[in-house]
């Protein structure tokens, strides 16, 4: 049976880098991460919402295809609301998936610290991308005070404590939730 993990977590607290490792350990495995698919929409800047509804449709065809096939997906997203978790979920119901909802969270202080230092050294299009789009605007802070409340709402979020350098221990934290 395939799986279906939602990786969810604040800016910089290792969603993509686990959503790697991941991948990589479970051939076939597709890692889903829907800033990059924003990311190849033309002049997606111009209409940012736009885009990010479009990649996010695009995002749900390319798992339910890869579920369908007997594989499975990652999909490391900051979310801060419901609806597309609710999507997923409901995907994976529609193909017979295992649904797993992941959230790796460091405490707020830490969090905080580690999206601006990743923003200094950011290489990753993505990264850099959500520097753009978030700081400068009491942002990050923001989104984690809304993935904190979004956690109380969803009682089958499985959470992961993530601490700045210890990416094996997070990874371990991870499949330890998908047993």
């Amino acid at each position: 049976m395939p799986r279906l993990i939602a990786l969810n977590g604040p800016p910089a607290c290792g969603k993509s880098t686990l959503a790697r490792l991941y991948a990589e350990e479970h051939p076939l495995t597709l890692n889903l991460d829907i800033d990059r698919i924003r990311g190849l929409l033309g002049a997606w800047r111009d209409d940012a919402a736009k885009a990010g509804m479009l990649a996010r449709d695009l995002a749900m065809s390319a798992a339910r295809t890869h579920l369908l096939a007997g594989h499975g997906v990652i999909v490391p997203q900051f979310l801060g609301r419901a609806d597309l978790l609710e999507r997923l979920e409901a995907l994976a119901e529609e193909t017979a998936a295992e649904f797993h909802e992941i959230v790796l969270l460091d405490t707020k202080d830490n969090a905080l610290r580690r999206f601006a230092e990743r923003t200094r050294a950011a290489a990753e299009p993505e990264h850099v991308e959500a520097h753009e789009m978030l700081d400068g605007r009491g942002q990050p802070a923001a989104m984690y005070d809304r993935l904190v409340a979004l956690i109380e709402t969803r009682p089958r979020a499985k959470i992961v404590r993530t601490h700045a350098g210890k990416i094996q221990d997070a990874y371990q934290g991870l499949l330890g939730k998908l047993t």
